[in-house]
């Protein structure tokens, strides 16, 4: 199971690594079939170096920071949402233990 996990995995990240390239090679198309270089088209992935040395890069036309990463993360870690299935399956674990160490105590009294 975790082997067909990882080949789905690597299989869709191949196809989206490809999808953006595709979108870089019509970019570059459609540039040079204007014949000149006014670009009114962002690229579709750009990485860019500032004089500081900071990389910045943006994907479909959207600046990814890694501040804003750790913000998203941080942010999703203190509302520590309540799951509904993740508390169903603990409660019906709990159950069935419970059965079953009634049941496996039982004959072992009869034993």
């Amino acid at each position: 199971m975790t082997k067909f996990f990882f080949k789905c995995t690597f299989l869709l990240s191949a196809l989206f690594i490809g999808v953006l390239i595709g979108m870089q090679y019509a970019n570059q198309g459609i540039v040079e079939m204007k014949g000149h270089e006014e670009q009114h088209f962002t690229p579709p992935v750009g990485v860019t170096q500032n004089e500081d040395g900071n990389v910045e890069a943006s994907i479909l036309g959207n600046q990814v920071e890694s501040k804003t990463l750790i913000e998203k993360k941080e942010k999703l870690e203190e509302m520590k949402a309540f799951n509904v299935f993740s508390s169903i399956g603990k409660v019906l674990a709990d159950t069935i233990e419970s059965i079953t160490n009634k049941l496996v105590d039982f004959i072992a009294s009869l034993i």
